[in-house]
């Protein structure tokens, strides 16, 4: 069991065909006491109630920070510790650069960007007192190429702000034994995807993936399941690509 006993948060994580739900669900399976946190009590919940018994679902708006403390506090009520965070929770909008407007940059700043560091702050004094914890920072293929399928600018300008906030979180935290590192999806499966790829659409991103196949929801997953597992206990400030080839550096 590659994180038996780890207390691991992840957000964003009740949508059934989601990366947070499959990323909950290997980690249950491989040990942890898992916390779903998401906008909807019952879904969070109910997600809980789904990897078995001894996890917790707990509502939680990360784009507000008393929203993010409290959820923290109740996880260590609970369980008097916390492994790890996968700051999963986040929001695209298909929108051109000259048809952003300030509701929309704010929109997609404030749930990409500012829930990663106002969910990493809650975490991190309860990490520093252990001296130890993983947190995993979830980017974007959009991030590094300037743009995705599904997303606008702005969405690909917050996932690059995620990249640098774990990198200098990384340097910053290191010396208390808490890593902290980000991965960059391609185009992966979800709810949020799935309905949107015509036949034609599909076949013509297949056709620039090395690999032959769309991503699906576990292969993130299971990055997320290593960077928090002792397996990667030397990696930190590290950006993992998790697109199949589609952008290779």
């Amino acid at each position: 069991m590659l994180v038996q006993n780890k207390v691991v948060i992840v957000t964003g994580a009740a949508s059934p065909r989601g990366i947070g739900k499959a990323t909950a669900r290997a980690l249950a399976e491989q040990g942890a006491k898992v916390v779903i946190v998401d906008l909807q009590l019952g879904a969070a919940q109910d997600a809980a109630a789904d990897l078995g018994e001894g996890h917790l679902g707990l509502r939680c708006d990360v784009t507000d920070k008393a929203s993010c403390d409290a959820a923290v506090h109740a996880t260590i009520a609970r369980y008097g510790q916390i492994d790890g965070l996968i700051n999963n929770a986040g929001i695209t909008q298909p929108i051109r650069t000259l048809d952003i407007g300030a509701v929309n940059f704010d929109a997609v700043v404030d749930v990409n960007l500012r829930g990663t560091l106002y969910m990493s702050q809650a975490v991190l004094p309860q990490m520093k007192e252990q001296k130890r914890g993983s947190i995993v920072c979830m980017s974007s293929v959009s991030a590094q190429r300037g743009g995705g399928i599904f997303g606008g600018p702005h969405y690909s300008a917050a996932k690059a702000g995620v990249l640098g906030l774990a990198k200098a979180m990384a340097r910053e935290f290191g010396g208390d034994h808490i890593r902290v590192n980000a991965i960059t999806p391609g185009l992966i499966q979800t709810d949020i995807t799935g309905d949107k790829l015509t036949p034609e659409m599909r076949a013509d991103i297949i056709k620039g993936i090395p690999l032959g196949r769309l991503g699906d929801a576990g292969d993130v997953a299971n990055a997320c399941l290593f960077l928090v597992s002792d397996l990667s206990s030397y990696l930190t400030g590290i950006t993992l690509d998790v697109n199949g080839g589609m952008l290779i550096h």
